[in-house]
């Protein structure tokens, strides 16, 4: 329940569906900041066929939840509600999760005095429309009190654009390794899945969409199936790629082994069943499924795109491939075959580095630190910000 002594922040996001990787860190902050001193609400803008969905999500991380239904690209309703929140329940921070959040954090703070936090997750999709939209929000960025980037690259591209070092803070993605720790065995994971018996069972999972390189995947999978290798290659997600990612398994002839598996309405015993989990990204920022699936024991192959290799030390913790190429996941996915102790001793290592540096605990503890220096002026755990 609310605490009247408590600051409120109200984290805002615009998404669909039942959102992704970032719509996690969001829920699942709620979960902490009570205990670290603030409230919070979430405030997600969505299509308005979309909003069930989100609240149900919302309320499996116990998550107070209100519905900002977005009808249009200027549908001033949604500044109009916003204010409404804002007013009735004394927001003191307002912190944002991407560019449209980002604009209207400005415009709402004209009508309710608030501090404002950015949470910059990556400019990875690309359409025609995302140049002009991504070119906006770095110029809304350079007004936020505080903007945290989840990797090295994403902070620099913040100070290119005019954030201010003071206001600009790294703090990386990462996974409350309470939920995410293994609780079935690989077998178990699959028979309730009905995953096949036998073989290799690859697992990739991500919005479909050409900047995550599914396609190259799909592609480097029949070449290994051709060559003899005993795999069988899911992925799991929605997007507007995946028509043409279902002609290609077609023409390729696969659809036995390489699946699209939709939207997964529980992907922690998808991953735990998975033998291999695969990044084919050509962008990225940090994504959250490979955090889950190295808290999670699986081996990861990823591209080496943005903070994966701040994350993933090659043949250490993980296997990193260069971006855009069949033949770079051929090659990679021949390395991650090849020997089943060394995925497991892979796997194990993976465990240990999110423990140790990518708790969700941890993350929170330098989040609400930035918090407290905005309303106070203090720094809670001043070792944490740099």
């Amino acid at each position: 329940m609310p605490n009247s002594h408590r600051p409120l922040v109200l984290q805002v996001r615009s998404s669909n569906a039942t959102g992704g990787g970032a719509d996690t860190l969001v829920f699942n902050a709620t979960r902490y900041l009570p205990e670290l001193g603030y409230d919070t609400i979430c405030a997600y803008l969505h299509p308005p066929a979309d909003g069930p969905a989100l609240a149900e999500r919302a309320a499996s991380f116990g998550a107070r939840f209100v519905s900002v239904p977005d009808r249009h690209p200027v549908d001033w309703r949604v500044v109009r509600q916003l204010i409404g929140v804002c007013r009735r329940e004394k927001v003191a921070i307002w912190h944002s999760n991407e560019y449209k959040s980002n604009i209207l954090g400005l415009i709402v703070r004209r009508f309710w005095p608030m501090r404002l936090v950015s949470t910059v997750h990556g400019w990875v999709e690309h359409t025609w429309k995302t140049p002009f939209y991504y070119s906006l929000d770095k110029f809304c960025l350079r007004r936020y009190d505080k903007v945290i980037c989840v990797s090295r690259d994403l902070e620099e591209e913040c100070l290119r654009c005019g954030v201010r070092t003071s206001r600009c803070h790294l703090i990386d993605n990462a996974v409350d390794t309470r939920d995410f720790c293994r609780t079935q065995s690989r077998d178990e994971a699959k028979q309730a899945i009905n995953a096949p018996n036998g073989g290799i069972l690859l697992g990739a999972m991500g919005r479909l969409s050409p900047e995550k390189g599914f396609d190259l995947l799909i592609r480097a999978a029949d070449i290994l199936i051709h060559r003899g290798h005993d795999i069988t290659l899911w992925i799991a997600g929605e997007g507007r790629a995946r028509p043409e990612l279902e002609r290609l398994i077609a023409d390729l002839g696969q659809s036995e082994r390489i699946r699209l598996l939709g939207h997964l309405s529980d992907a922690k015993t998808f991953l735990q069943a998975i033998d291999g989990f695969v990044l084919s990204s050509l962008r990225e920022g940090l994504p959250m499924v490979v955090l889950e699936a190295m808290s999670l024991q699986v081996p990861v192959l990823a591209t080496r795109v943005a903070g994966v290799p701040s994350l993933i030390q090659d043949g250490e913790n993980g296997l990193l491939i260069e971006s855009g190429s069949v033949e770079e996941l051929v090659s990679g996915l021949i390395r991650l075959l090849a020997d089943g102790d060394n995925r497991h001793r892979i796997a194990q290592q993976a465990r240990r580095t999110i423990e140790a540096t990518y708790g969700f605990e941890g993350r929170m503890k330098q989040i609400t630190s930035i918090y407290d220096w905005l309303l106070n002026g203090t720094l809670a755990y001043k070792n944490t910000i740099k």
